[in-house]
């Protein structure tokens, strides 16, 4: 299941965004969003976990959790229509 977070810390880094949950289970990958122009963090990321019970338990857990300052936001994405 892949996972949006929004309102993330723009210093906190993947491996951070990892850590924080393989506290539910297996990541299989996280990828924070990278402004082009300024190589820095656009504040919101995706992690996919393969087991559906582990990134629901992951939203349940993390979504409204304070990281560094700011309370992020966890939910599931939604499928890019093109």
């Amino acid at each position: 299941m892949k996972l949006l977070i929004r309102n993330l810390d723009r210093a906190t880094t993947e491996e951070e965004l990892k850590a924080l949950f393989e506290e539910f289970g297996k990541v299989q990958a996280c990828n924070l969003v990278i402004d082009k122009a300024t190589s820095k963090s656009k504040g919101f990321g995706f992690v996919e976990m393969p087991l559906v019970g582990e990134a629901k338990a992951a939203v349940q857990n993390l979504n409204g959790k304070k990281v560094r300052d700011n309370k992020i936001r966890v939910k599931k994405a939604e499928d890019r229509s093109d």
